[in-house]
């Protein structure tokens, strides 16, 4: 079911109203969410619940296992390796079998199973893994309420696309009572709203022009594809982190606190930073669970290096089986590696401007640098394939100045949300109104910004992070 869909507006109201009217027995109210969230991700195809139930039920029997002494290394790792297993079965089988053919010189049709990818499997696996890791650390005792475990993996607001939550902060939720909070719940509508903004009208309406320069990117000359790479840039941040906004302020409306995945990325001044701001949830979980226990930074200057290069290729290729994927993680390791190597990767961990209204030269430069190189880099997410790739950079930087074509709605928009954004900056989403008092403002806000949504909506079908 998707977030922008006719049917979502529907299921939501009907499955608030009738949460709230079960207040006070927290294992209906959690028993709900679970027939709520398989409803919502049964919408898609029937058949991807059977794969979420067993998933949720190994890693909670796995985490049952952990508790007992004699059991807990057996079960930790007999869980990752199902989990990784079903995970690499359903999105990397076809693309390892066919590359190998390719390589001995077969056909790959005959050896691929041609599965359908379910829709966010590697966001609940994900979240799956880190309870079953986190009780074996002791972070977490493992818990025998299984409604509310299956709760904590299927939560329908953040299940297809995230946040990836850990267990440490979302399974606690589910174990005590909610209470319901108003201003919470306006906050929520209004951070839904921000998402909705973000998602139909600025991401929807790049994805205009977008698609139309890389359907065919020989037509066009550079600075089109310069602006094409720039309003991707736009595009795929807008789409994810509305998706993010509206799951987040979803999860209020039910009493339940998701963590923030996106904190205004491209005002960053280098790029790590960049990566402490851009899917957040994702970004600390391959921090936590396989950088950190690699020995993060506090090895061997050669052991940081292969660590880096670990964290972002594993990062690309979580992504999706495309080669592309490991080129876009490779390329940010290498813009990574010298921060880190020169101990300058926390370099910046505040709010860019603080106190101020505006940013000074030199970290505008820093942000138009770090804005650049990052979009380079979504080219390679954006292509098809390496060989696409590298024509679209050759285009880029040698087609020439002919046929400039400006998409203005499209940049008026990215120029408001990027305006709003700067000013909100130190808030937790664009239309974070709590320090406005006077009623009038607030909601001639939210009517323009609904009205905006109707009138230049675009209401694509999908949110490209969907597909991973």
């Amino acid at each position: 079911m998707l977030f922008t869909s006719i049917e979502f507006f529907l299921f939501l109201p009907l499955t608030f109203a009738i949460y709230w009217l079960l207040r006070k027995k927290v294992r209906w109210q959690n028993l709900l969410v679970v027939v709520a969230s398989y409803v919502f991700y049964g919408w898609w195809d029937w058949r991807f619940l059977l794969l979420i139930a067993f998933t949720t039920a190994c890693s909670y029997v796995s985490g049952l296992l952990i508790g007992q002494q004699r059991w807990r290394k057996a079960a930790l790792w007999g869980n990752i390796g199902l989990n990784l297993g079903i995970l690499g079965l359903f999105k990397y089988y076809d693309f390892f079998a066919s590359e190998l053919a390719r390589l001995l010189g077969c056909s790959g049709d005959s050896v691929m199973l041609n599965l359908i990818l379910p829709v966010g499997i590697s966001f609940y696996t994900f979240q799956a893994l880190s309870y079953s890791i986190d009780v074996y650390r002791g972070k977490i005792a493992p818990t025998k309420d299984v409604v509310a475990f299956f709760a904590y993996v299927s939560f329908f607001p953040q299940l297809v696309a995230g946040p990836i939550e850990r267990a440490t902060n979302l399974l606690p939720q589910f174990l005590r009572e909610r209470k319901f909070d108003y201003a919470m719940a306006v906050d929520g509508v209004r951070q839904m709203l921000w998402g909705f903004f973000k998602k139909v009208v600025v991401a929807d309406n790049c994805a205009v022009f977008v698609d139309k320069v890389w359907g065919d990117i020989g037509a066009y000359g550079s600075l089109d594809l310069a602006v094409a790479a720039a309003l991707f840039s736009i595009q795929i941040y807008c789409d994810f982190s509305g998706y993010s906004d509206i799951a987040i302020g979803c999860a209020k409306l039910f009493g339940i606190k998701l963590m923030r995945n996106f904190n205004v990325p491209y005002f960053s001044r280098d790029i790590a930073e960049f990566w402490r701001r851009w899917h957040i949830s994702l970004t600390t979980w391959f921090r936590d669970y396989v950088y950190i226990p690699l020995g993060g930074s506090r090895v061997a200057k050669w052991k940081v290096v292969r660590n880096t290069f670990i964290i972002f290729l594993v990062s690309g290729f979580w992504h999706g089986a495309n080669w592309t994927f490991l080129a876009w993680g490779a390329f940010h390791a290498c813009l990574f590696l010298p921060l880190i190597l020169l101990g300058k990767n926390r370099k910046y961990t505040d709010t860019i401007a603080e106190g101020r209204l505006l940013p000074n030269l030199k970290e505008l430069g820093q942000m138009a640098l770090t804005f650049v190189l990052a979009a380079l880099g979504w080219v390679l997410f954006r292509s098809q394939s390496i060989s696409e790739a590298m024509d679209f950079y050759a285009a880029m930087f040698g087609s020439g100045w002919h046929g400039f074509h400006l998409p203005m709605r499209a940049v008026v928009f990215v120029a408001a949300i990027m305006l709003v954004e700067w000013l909100q900056r130190g808030r937790a989403h664009g239309l974070d109104m709590s320090g406005v008092r006077s009623g009038v403002v607030r909601y001639t806000c939210y009517l323009a910004v609904l009205a905006v949504i109707f009138v230049y909506g675009v209401f694509n079908e999908t949110f490209i992070y969907f597909q991973f």
